[in-house]
């Protein structure tokens, strides 16, 4: 597309945007600056009658700014927008509550999500030694890792979402941007609440929250919560646990001690515990093209009728010599659904995943004077993932006599991490200034396998599970075993040698340790000339980093050539990257209510190795130059607020994954997913964002939010065929449109004893790819969700009673978020000699898609004391 044209659909799109806005009460919370739940002042306009909306306090400078008057795009979610849409986990926000903020499972996993901001969106950080683009942080502390991030959320005061790169104040891979969670803090005063609720698939959920009295100037707060749901899609086989299940709990104690005028501590220690299993694959057709269905002779696949043989893999030679192109027929038992099951059609092994987070964190500031405030922030935090993901079932595997299928992923994962970080933020006349520095450090082990964990019988009309012990007659033996408990007779190598699989036998399909050493000194001056009125401010910042990342990869796929003379001979990496992020934004306050600016940032996501790969291939960094220009306005008396934002993007050394399923039955690397990392090239990414909210009567509330992103991934050649031609890319999950609305509406009833509670909230998103490689989109989606609220019913003078009814998903809409067709069609891969140098996913049944979650509801009831 033409610089002309692109202009041209920013034009058409932002024009658009101002009519839907102007014409449409109804898009809510999101993006640049709206709260999702209702902003309105407790004071009505004495002229109209209607509520002002309020000011909406952020930290995203460092300091407590008023959002309107920060000079970047931000998205607040307040403590009443995550009530109202029933979000107990990050993964509720995948409906796209933040329209610029996406969020999906990784693979199926609940286990592990995929965060992307403005078009920054990986494939697949869940790994030892990878990062995303996105920073996920609680209260301050950036966490390292993907798996853990669905914990439940504790007593959370606000999600502030950051867009585009934050590498000044929030440099750590946070080139698409920074996802903040705020929790509340200690009061001081005795307050506490109580929630219980229950609903559909057997859910139910309580959270207790308490705040004790201060003691010798130190106040607790306690909160406790506990959150489960049955199986949306049950597993036929007895015993095991079906699809879509969550069982979290947790427990978060904090204090707060002010011992001297002056000086804040802020010490807190969090647990979390999240059971969970993955959201179901399954076909959604079969033989979309039309091929030829061949049938077995033995074990032989041919076509129907003759003795030749056919298959969805042939080389050159073989399609010279009149060989034809088959697909496998699909075993009766399995059946094509484009439609969300209910049950699967086959039983396979599942048991829940178990995720563990644990963290302690010091915050001390210490005011000076009031022209400086020193800050300390350190934090000790890790997250284990036993993780147990068998979601595919026989949909994403060809059917072969008496052949094994149903690829269940094991991977047991531990992370460890330290930071500090030290800041100077304060103001003198015509002044503001941050200051810091910054220090991370992680260590990652991972040990995993892929065995296969049913077996067909000759003609796909049964199945039987098979053993995991080895020495059974049908165990899971060879390089697709799994991993078991230490069998001495076994003659482990690695349980020998390496302490971390001291509990493990020589099974393992892969294992790697990775650690990484960040070093950071960043700082942000503003300068507001006072000869101009204080209406024009000019902020200067920079970052300068030091990463060092190294690791070995133990194992790879269970490679006997490997292990030397009792000892692993493993694969190593090393990278280091020294490099300076600069940013400059100018912002102009044309009148009281209306601030405009204009922001150039970069940003990076550090290189690192894939543990997927053949030999631990290292690949270097990526960076975004991000140019921006924003508006934020206030008007009609303050009852109405629209946010406006573009930006351009370019990003250089795009990490890119290039992988397949090795589904060659004598390989021995079957049922294993390979992947290889490669910086392939330049990205360009251009979006515009509005939001609006508008209180036109008293207790009423619209908001709506809208994100256009078009984006331009390049192309590459696959390094794990080399002889193929280069093919093109693909951002995953970033939509070319999205918008989401709400409509709030708050009435007291009585002498303002109770109020009733009305909120309902839609969000849209257009259709979207789900894998880097493939050109296949998923579904459009719009989900709608809703709560009906008696609140704040007085029941004495300080005690408060609220019974609600939610609901997501409330028009039960279905739709498909992740999408992949790569089974649906034969692969010709040929190097230079014309010999097939690829037998990936070969054309073996049809599409197999993930589904959006059911329509949920329940009733809750809290009480204050």
């Amino acid at each position: 597309m033409s610089g002309s044209s692109h202009a041209r659909a920013y034009l058409l799109a932002g024009a658009a945007l101002l009519a839907l806005t102007g014409a449409t009460p109804a898009f809510a919370q999101a993006q640049s600056d709206t709260p999702a739940a209702p902003a309105v002042v407790a004071d009505p306009d004495p002229d109209t009658g209607g509520s002002q909306l309020q000011d909406i306090v952020v930290t995203a400078t460092r300091r407590e700014t008023n959002l309107q008057k920060t000079p970047i795009s931000i998205s607040v979610l307040n403590t009443q927008g995550l009530q109202d849409r029933h979000v107990l986990s990050l993964f509720n926000l995948a409906d796209g509550t933040i329209p610029s903020l996406r969020i999906a499972t990784f693979e199926a996993r609940q286990s592990a999500l995929t965060i992307g901001i403005r078009g920054i969106v990986p494939y697949d950080q869940n790994q030892t030694a990878r990062d995303g683009g996105v920073g996920v942080y609680i209260d301050g502390v950036a966490l390292g890792k993907t798996q853990g991030l669905n914990a439940a959320l504790f007593d959370i005061e606000r999600i502030e979402v950051l867009k585009g790169p934050q590498g000044t104040l929030f440099g750590r891979n946070t080139e698409g941007g920074a996802l903040s969670l705020v929790s509340k803090a200690p009061t001081g005063v005795f307050d506490g609440r109580i929630t219980a609720g229950v609903g559909n698939y057997g859910s139910y959920n309580t959270d207790v929250h308490v705040d004790l009295p201060s003691f010798y100037n130190v106040a607790l707060k306690l909160d406790g919560v506990y959150q489960h749901q049955d199986p949306t899609v049950k597993d036929p086989l007895t015993g095991s646990t079906g699809w879509n299940y969550y069982d979290r709990k947790g427990g978060r104690i904090a204090a707060r001690w002010k011992p001297v005028d002056g000086l804040t501590a802020d010490f807190a220690y969090d647990y979390a515990k999240d059971e969970n299993t993955p959201q179901f694959s399954q076909l959604t057709n079969y033989n979309p093209n039309g091929y030829t269905v061949g049938a077995f002779s033995g074990t032989t696949l041919v076509l129907p009728g003759t003795t030749t043989a056919c298959g969805g893999t042939i080389t050159a030679a073989q399609a010279t010599a009149g060989r034809q192109v088959c697909i496998a027929p699909k075993a009766p038992l399995v059946g094509v659904h484009p439609d969300r099951q209910k049950v699967a059609d086959v039983g396979v092994p599942q048991q829940p995943s178990v995720d563990i987070t644990h963290g302690f964190s010091s915050n001390l500031r210490y005011q000076i004077d009031p022209s400086v405030e020193l800050r300390s922030i350190t934090a000790w935090r890790g997250v284990s993932t036993d993780q147990w993901d068998n979601s595919g079932g026989p949909e994403r595997s060809s059917f072969a006599p008496s052949s094994n299928f149903s690829r269940y992923s094991l991977s047991f994962l531990r992370q460890h991490q330290f930071s500090q970080e030290f800041q100077a933020v304060g103001s003198v006349p015509q002044f503001d200034y941050v200051a810091g520095a910054y220090y991370y450090t992680e260590h990652a082990t991972e040990y995993a396998a892929t065995p296969l964990s049913n077996l067909w019988n000759a003609d796909g009309t049964a199945y039987t599970i098979r053993s995991p012990i080895p020495g059974n007659a049908n165990a899971i033996s060879g390089a697709n075993s799994g991993y078991q408990q230490y069998d001495p007779s076994c003659n482990n190598t690695l349980a020998t040698t390496v302490p971390q699989f001291a509990n493990s036998c020589q099974f393992i399909t892969r294992a790697s340790q990775a650690s990484d050493h960040n070093y950071s000194l960043f700082g942000n001056l503003t300068f507001t000339p006072a000869a101009l009125g204080d209406v024009l401010h000019i902020t200067a910042g920079g970052r300068w980093t030091k990463d060092k990342r190294h690791g070995t990869l133990y194992v790879v796929n269970n490679r006997a050539d490997l292990r030397v003379a009792g000892t692993v001979s493993p694969f190593a990496f090393q990278n280091s990257i020294s490099r300076f992020d600069p940013m400059l934004n100018v912002a102009f306050d044309a009148t009281r209510d209306v601030h405009l600016y204009a922001k150039y940032a970069t940003g990076f996501r550090a290189g690192g190795a894939n543990d997927r790969s053949l030999a631990f291939n290292a690949f270097g960094p990526e960076a975004v130059k991000s140019y921006e220009i924003g508006s934020k306005m206030d008007f009609w008396n303050h009852k109405a607020r629209l946010n406006l934002a573009g930006y351009i993007m370019n990003r250089s050394n795009t990490q890119f994954d290039f992988d397949y399923y090795d589904t060659n039955g004598s390989s021995p690397t079957n049922g294993s997913h390979i992947e290889q990392t490669i910086n392939a090239g330049k990205s360009k990414i251009r979006g515009i964002e509005a939001d609006l909210t508008v209180a036109p009567v008293q207790g009423l509330t619209l908001t709506g939010s809208y994100a256009y992103t078009y984006w331009k991934a390049p192309s590459a050649v696959n390094p794990l065929t080399p002889g193929a031609p280069a093919q093109q890319l693909y951002i995953v999950y970033t939509p070319r449109n999205a918008a989401s609305g709400a409509i709030d509406y708050n009435v007291p009833i009585g002498n303002g004893d109770a109020t009733v509670r009305f909120h309902l909230d839609g969000n849209y998103a257009s259709s979207q790819y789900s894998f880097q490689l493939e050109p296949t989109k998923t579904e459009a989606s719009f989900i709608m969700n809703g709560r009906l609220a008696l609140a704040d019913i007085a029941v004495s003078d300080h005690n408060k009673v609220t019974f609600a009814f939610w609901v997501r998903n409330l028009l039960d809409t279905t739709y498909v978020y992740r999408r992949s067709a790569a089974n649906s069609s034969p692969v010709y891969n040929y190097g230079a000699n014309g010999q097939l140098v690829s037998t990936s996913y070969g054309g073996i049944l049809g599409d197999y898609a993930n589904f959006n979650p059911p329509r949920t509801w329940g009733l809750e009831a809290t009480a204050r004391f």
